[in-house]
């Protein structure tokens, strides 16, 4: 009579194959994985410069298109002299007050004048970009621009229209 034997278990030649197969899946996962996490604050990064350039240029597009006092340009004054959108060309971190938590980011502001068609006339513009530089692998920017042109703004000293 032949006797049946059980086989129980995985052969030593199994065990190994299972865990060189396993190893190999997980240092591929881990990969992944630290690349994903390396870059999840990127989004974010990009977020925050996108809204700091973002405020910075509506500040200026509120200011006066010309000059309201007549005054030169006052660049190196206080903030809080500026009164036109010329006031903001060359301006960065230092000059504009970014707060401290914001420090990683670096603004710069340019004003140029421009031309710009409103229906079939031209009439002067300033075209204004507000460039923000953020930290990341490698350092980034972002980089928003608009145009502002005179529209019925008036000369507080005659009251009359000051736009060409």
């Amino acid at each position: 009579m032949m006797s049946r034997r059980q086989n129980r278990g995985f052969t030593l030649i199994e065990i190994i194959i299972f865990i060189v197969v396993v190893g190999a899946g997980l240092a591929g996962i881990l990969a992944v994985s630290t690349n994903v996490v390396r870059s999840s604050a990127d989004p974010m990064l990009r977020k925050q410069a996108m809204s700091l350039a973002d405020s910075i240029l509506e500040e200026i597009m509120l200011q006066n298109f010309n000059d309201p006092d007549g005054l030169p340009n006052i660049k190196e004054g206080a903030h809080a002299d500026w009164d036109n959108v010329s006031d903001y060309d060359g301006q960065n971190n230092a000059t504009l007050g970014v707060p401290a938590a914001l420090a990683a980011y670096a603004v710069d502001i340019r004003v140029a004048n421009d031309t710009t068609v409103v229906g079939s006339v031209p009439r002067p513009a300033l075209r204004v970009t507000v460039t923000v530089n953020y930290p990341g692998n490698p350092p980034e920017s972002v980089a928003i621009t608009s145009y502002r042109t005179c529209y019925g703004e008036t000369d507080p000293a005659t009251g009359l229209n000051s736009c060409p």
